[in-house]
């Protein structure tokens, strides 16, 4: 699939159904060293923070992702055409750590451009981060006492902030 470099002033998407209905598969570690895992996400934001352009992400200490999120200063965001959704399924339901899920779903993994963090060639949209900021959501914070409700087994997500290096879409990505 052919993709063009999006400057993140230029990038146009509906947010919200990118989040919500595309899903996404967050992926971290180091392509040149074959250690890495992804996921899929559907929580999330993208936006300006601290004068950069970021995407925050969320990530349950449960998931076999949360320690290559610690371990490595990078991630990749990838969105997909809707013909991938079973496999971005299947990533998201099966644990990395109890088979090579990657090899399973036959997507291909490609090198980022600015990070060690892979990328999928089958994907329409790959944003490059570099994580730049951290923190756990805090239960006591919540304002609506629904938002206990996704978390029965009390497993908080840590929030990441990783700043854009890098924004690859096909053209219906750019404004």
């Amino acid at each position: 699939m052919e993709r063009i470099i999006i400057e993140p002033n230029d990038f146009n998407s509906d947010l919200i159904k990118l989040w919500s209905k595309k899903w996404m598969l967050l992926t971290s570690g180091s392509y040149e060293s074959a250690d890495y895992n992804t996921m899929t996400v559907g929580w999330g934001s993208i936006g300006v923070m601290w004068n950069k352009p970021f995407v925050q992400v969320v990530v349950r200490p449960t998931r076999h992702t949360f320690k290559y999120m610690e371990k490595y200063d990078s991630f990749t965001l990838t969105a997909f055409p809707d013909k991938y959704n079973d496999k971005l399924k299947y990533l998201g339901t099966v644990s990395g750590k109890d088979e090579n899920k990657i090899n399973k779903s036959e997507l291909t993994v490609i090198s980022s451009k600015k990070i060690s963090s892979p990328g999928f060639d089958e994907a329409e949209l790959i944003i490059e981060c570099k994580k730049i900021y951290w923190d756990d959501i805090r239960p006591k914070n919540f304002l609506d006492n629904k938002i206990d409700e996704n978390y029965n087994a009390n497993d908080y997500h840590r929030i990441y902030f990783g700043e854009i290096l890098l924004i690859e879409g096909v053209i219906k990505y750019k404004k």
